[in-house]
């Protein structure tokens, strides 16, 4: 009779379904890490962290709301804006709302093209999602002008509960301080794709390796990361 060698000791028989299944799904990390570049696995790690920065602002922000004895003010009355004598709720808001998920599509579309090494197309997208962010920055710019002139603080306001001004200048701080960090982000990616230091792999940050095009889809991972938490600050703070 032949010899028959042995099964490899490392082999694992295949599950069934079930329970035993799903943990052997979520426990095997060689495997669903493999092929993973680190700086990819990093900004995974970093997005998971900052997400939970974001939800306990949010938590905190529904908790002093619900539970204020003070009534809170009416978000269609505070963030108002004034055209030709006619007052619009939220519109300024909305366009904000607009111009930010707009950038989401020209980032997507940077890395579909970054992948096929079209540089000029790459960098023109890139370029467009840095003009959104920069022009979402600037309205929210004027937006924080217009409630300081009327009177809001981070102690008071003059339409109700005073935690209102502290609560709305963190949270939309804290993100409007991502969007500006993501804006210098994308200007650095795409001046580097520009100068073709992703295929020559010109040493600096991010471009130690020729073929390195995968920085623009990190860029886009954090950019979506950025306009997914503005969709919760949207429903939360100005429609709620």
């Amino acid at each position: 009779m032949p010899d028959v060698a042995p099964a490899p000791a490392t082999e694992i028989a295949p599950q069934t379904g079930g329970w035993p299944s799903l943990v052997a799904d979520w426990s095997a990390d060689r495997h669903a890490f493999r092929g993973v570049s680190w700086g990819k696995a990093m900004m995974w790690v970093f997005l998971l962290s900052d997400t939970f920065v974001f939800s306990c602002f949010l938590i905190g922000y529904m908790t002093v709301r619900m539970s204020t004895t003070v009534p809170w003010p009416n978000p269609s009355e505070v963030f108002s804006l004034e055209v030709g004598g006619t007052n619009f709720p939220l519109l300024l808001i909305a366009i904000m709302t607009f111009v930010l998920i707009s950038s989401s599509g020209t980032m997507a579309m940077a890395v579909n093209f970054a992948y096929r090494r079209d540089r000029l197309r790459t960098v023109l997208l890139m370029l467009a999602t840095a003009f959104f962010g920069a022009t979402f920055v600037g309205m929210q710019a004027f937006e924080w002008t217009k409630l300081i002139h009327e009177g809001v603080r981070p102690w008071e306001n003059p339409w109700g509960a005073p935690q209102f001004g502290s609560a709305f200048f963190m949270i939309t701080g804290f993100h409007g301080t991502h969007v500006t960090i993501g804006v210098i982000f994308l200007l650095i990616v795409a001046r580097k794709a520009w100068r073709g230091d992703f295929d020559t792999g010109r040493k600096g940050f991010f471009t130690s390796r020729s073929g390195r095009w995968e920085i623009v889809e990190i860029t886009g991972l954090y950019w979506h990361f950025v306009d997914l938490v503005w969709v919760f600050i949207f429903a939360l703070f100005y429609l709620w």
